[in-house]
């Protein structure tokens, strides 16, 4: 357990600027800066945050049909996606050391011709210290988005404790939510699309389960910012708001320290005491003295699963 006394932390509640990579690095740089002038250890941001988090964006799409301008539209999107690493993550890297902070940030990842929504982890030397692929797409997004595999499931160190990450509805997953547990996850960073009421009794159902702290981010996205041709079919007015918010800091006992927030582009911020976290296992260690392997067990394969494996014969 960390003997760190307190830690400030800094959610970022932010819309990306969609299939502009460029732009939504540079929103990033500007806002992990005026994060860590809060005094912000660690930065969390939403979901899918560089390039973009597709809303409203159908591809053209019905069962057992596709049109043109729809493969457009993921050429577009797997072009804007960003190779990890690359130069996107070099400037978020020096973005992260120029702050002297944690940085967990969405991105949409591509490798070949598959786009993959990923977590990435900097620490405040500015090195890029991992990544998650979300293991999970949800409903339409596996149509753009590929399956995460077991080798990613990454929980990294820092002074004050344990940084992880789960997005969106990969939290609904009881096996994965154990697996993290199991690896000592104490700063649970949940990057999100869902702005429903029903996302923050979840996350703080995780928090008590995990007894945790749990920093939730989800873009504040409205339709104006989608500048190009893309076809949305939630709103129609630049005003519309296509996702609204509700990024939270929530303690391992529940309570919600900051947010939810519905208001618009904002960053919350909190200061933590990571003793909470040996307090609340005092009565619940989910992974520990609360569980009972003698009856339950559960088996993560965390290995690579490529499609092809290439095998060479002794010389």
């Amino acid at each position: 357990m960390t003997t760190k006394a307190k830690v400030k932390v800094a959610v970022v509640q932010a819309g990306a600027i969609p299939f502009d990579t460029a732009a939504c690095v540079a929103k990033a740089v500007r806002l992990t800066a005026e994060a860590a002038a809060t005094g912000a250890e660690l930065v969390v941001f939403p979901e899918a945050f560089i390039p973009g988090y597709p809303k409203g964006m159908n591809y053209g799409l019905v069962v057992g049909a596709r049109d043109p301008l729809g493969r457009e539209e993921f050429r577009a999107y797997l072009a804007a996606a960003i190779t990890v690493p690359g130069p996107e993550t070099e400037l978020l890297g020096e973005a992260a050391a120029a702050a002297g902070a944690f940085v967990v940030i969405g991105v949409i990842e591509r490798e070949g011709g598959t786009c993959y929504c990923t977590a990435l982890f900097f620490g405040p030397d500015g090195r890029l210290l991992g990544k998650h692929r979300k293991l999970m797409p949800t409903v339409m997004e596996r149509v753009i988005w590929g399956f995460g595999d077991g080798s990613t499931l990454t929980v990294v160190d820092a002074p004050f404790g344990r940084i992880g990450s789960v997005i969106c509805w990969e939290n609904y997953m009881p096996m994965l939510r154990m697996a993290m547990y199991a690896k000592g996850v104490q700063f649970y960073c949940a990057p999100t699309a869902d702005d429903r009421e029903t996302w923050l009794p979840s996350m703080r159902h995780i928090a008590l389960e995990g007894r945790c702290f749990v920093l939730t981010a989800c873009q504040y996205l409205r339709r104006g910012d989608f500048v190009g041709p893309e076809r949305i079919s939630l709103g129609d007015a630049p005003n519309d708001v296509l996702m609204r918010g509700g990024s939270a800091i929530i303690d391992p006992l529940g309570n919600v320290l900051a947010g939810p927030d519905f208001s618009g582009e904002t960053i919350l911020t909190a200061e933590l005491d990571p003793g909470d976290i040996g307090r609340g296992k005092f009565d619940f260690d989910v992974s520990g003295h609360y569980s009972r392997p003698d009856i339950f067990q559960l088996s993560v394969n965390e290995a690579p699963m490529p499609a092809v494996v290439t095998r060479k014969s002794p010389a």
